[in-house]
């Protein structure tokens, strides 16, 4: 039997904004009711337009958001952030990696303190340990010893979002959000940045729920993809049953939105054209 990582069961998301004096406040609902199941070693992509609430169901599996109503369970553990405080050993399992790699990154520090923060928060590893386990972090993501001391501003983008991935498991997490991690990067690193993915998702038995509006990611990286129209999860199925045949009117008109880099696709275009 398949072990269940993450699961959500009619997870809400609610804002209120606005209001004053002489005004009341106004709901804005973010995610309305989203339920899901991830198994351990898949990958979940979760795909829209801006604004369709993905980021924020984002949030809330990464327990940065508290959820307005519904249930959020990890490896078979109900939580229930509104009761109960956020443990270290919760903390450890679900990990986030945001869009811009140099905004997440501290510039004041070096990139092995950077590493080393995590494990200096959540568990009482000696400094001789943190610092070994910073650089074969580091060796494992593609970069080198000698990156150790070096400052964020001194990276690549395409560097700096790996050193972000290796902070993120620095704390062997069971599962890792990925929002929009290589939108930021140019086409071939963003190649490069997926492989590596790829390549710790099987070394490490990793979980992914990869946020995405790229469509041509979603086909490379996703075991299943879940579409999201305001705030609502309209699509669920594999990635083959989402492609070959989707059911949705809303995800029939975003696929035939995206232009297809095909041969024959970009012929037909420029045959369109001239004519």
């Amino acid at each position: 039997m398949s072990e269940i990582v993450l699961e959500t069961r009619d997870i809400v998301r609610h804002y209120e904004v606005g209001g004053g004096l002489f005004r009341k406040a106004r709901t804005i609902e973010a995610v309305k009711g989203v339920s899901l199941k991830l198994e351990k070693g898949k990958t979940l992509a979760v795909v829209g337009e801006s604004g369709c609430g993905k980021s924020t169901l984002a949030r809330m599996i990464t327990m940065i958001d508290v959820p307005t109503a519904g249930e959020l369970i990890i490896d078979g553990e109900k939580v229930d952030l509104a009761r109960q405080r956020l443990t270290p050993e919760l903390r450890r399992k679900v990990q986030i990696v945001f869009q811009n790699p140099y905004g997440s990154l501290n510039p004041r520090q070096k990139v092995g303190d950077v590493l080393m923060e995590p494990l200096i928060i959540n568990s009482s590893m000696p400094l001789s340990e943190r610092r070994d386990r910073a650089v074969a972090m580091l060796k494992k993501v593609g970069l080198g010893p000698e990156h150790f001391n070096r400052y964020p501003h001194m990276f690549s983008g395409g560097q700096r979002q790996r050193i972000a991935i290796a902070r993120a498991l620095m704390l062997n997490p069971h599962l890792l959000v990925l929002d929009e991690p290589v939108s930021a990067l140019d086409l071939s690193v963003q190649a490069q940045v997926l492989n590596l993915l790829a390549d710790l998702q099987d070394e490490l038995e990793l979980t992914y729920v990869f946020i995405s509006h790229d469509l041509s990611v979603v086909r490379y990286i996703a075991d299943e993809v879940m579409v999201m129209y305001f705030g609502e999860a309209v699509e669920y199925g594999t990635r083959d049953q989402v492609f070959s045949d989707p059911q949705h009117e809303y995800t029939r008109t975003l696929f035939a939105a995206t232009p297809r880099a095909d041969v024959a696709s970009i012929r037909a275009r420029l045959a369109r054209r001239a004519a």
